[in-house]
């Protein structure tokens, strides 16, 4: 294990992959959790609010994405491989027990975190990606929002259909013009769009089964009115998954990207769940 700073932060190596990860304020953990197709600078509007709140906040890059390394090929990208690094995040800086926040795919790693290791989640704020079961449960509503997660599946395709006339699929999906220069700047580094669609072709099976079990962590759900991608219906159906305390809240006006839409709602959500 080897950590090396940086301009923005510190590069943890670890997990056979150097991560990049960034560390403000003090206090108690607060480990954020970026999803696709953002690294941790989604949660710019975040950090400062959490800081002032009294918490150190922890933001890693995961792997792939942001100043983090890219390991080649699909299997890299395993839920398995995704959930390792974040318990070595927390051992590089002897953190035993986090209080979480992820969102997207940050929001099924984080899923799959409280799953393995309870022990090492206070609470858990899952935004926009329900329980893993109430997803794959969801009603027709949620498999029509998912259907880019097939057409990730078609290797080479997808990148090159994505990319195709200035990258105007990319943007027509994503749904996002504010933050489409910065994501394509990043993803049009060697590799590194592959890599992201890599984590949607590696544990596709996973992301439709059903029979996972339920998290025994607190747990706080919030969900947007305005997400493309995921139904309401997947979050407010996750009560049936967690035996611990919980609690749902919507957003109503906001995209997918919630944080950076309605960013003092979320933050003042956050403030009091963490609480």
């Amino acid at each position: 294990m080897e950590n090396q700073g940086s301009a923005r932060g510190q590069f943890v190596s670890t997990n056979g992959v150097k991560l990049h990860v960034v560390i403000e304020g003090n206090g108690p953990d607060v480990l954020l959790v970026h999803g696709f197709p953002d690294d941790g600078n989604v949660w710019r509007k975040q950090v400062p609010a959490l800081v002032k709140a009294g918490y150190r906040v922890i933001v890693p890059d995961t792997r792939g994405c942001g100043e983090s390394e890219t390991p080649t090929g699909t299997a890299a990208y395993t839920l398995d491989n995704l959930v390792a690094d974040l318990v070595a995040v927390l051992d590089a800086f002897g953190i035993d027990k986090v209080r979480l926040v992820a969102h997207d795919w940050g929001a099924v790693i984080g899923w799959q975190f409280c799953i393995r290791h309870p022990e090492r989640v206070e609470r858990y704020i899952a935004l926009s990606v329900g329980h893993p079961n109430a997803y794959a449960q969801g009603p027709l509503e949620q498999k029509l929002k998912g259907w880019y997660v097939l057409f990730f599946q078609l290797r080479g395709v997808a990148e090159w259909a994505l990319r195709l006339g200035g990258w105007r699929l990319f943007r027509a999906v994503t749904r996002f013009p504010s933050e489409a220069s910065q994501w394509i700047g990043k993803l049009s580094r060697p590799g590194r769009l592959t890599a992201a669609i890599n984590y949607y072709r590696a544990n596709i099976r996973l992301l439709f089964k059903s029979d996972w079990p339920a998290v025994t962590v607190p747990v706080f759900g919030i969900w947007s009115s305005g997400d493309a991608f995921l139904a309401e219906a997947q979050m407010v159906n996750t009560q049936r998954f967690v035996t611990s305390d919980w609690r749902y809240e919507r957003v109503d006006g906001a995209s997918h990207w919630l944080q950076l839409d309605a960013p003092e709602r979320v933050n003042a959500l956050l403030v009091d769940a963490l609480r």
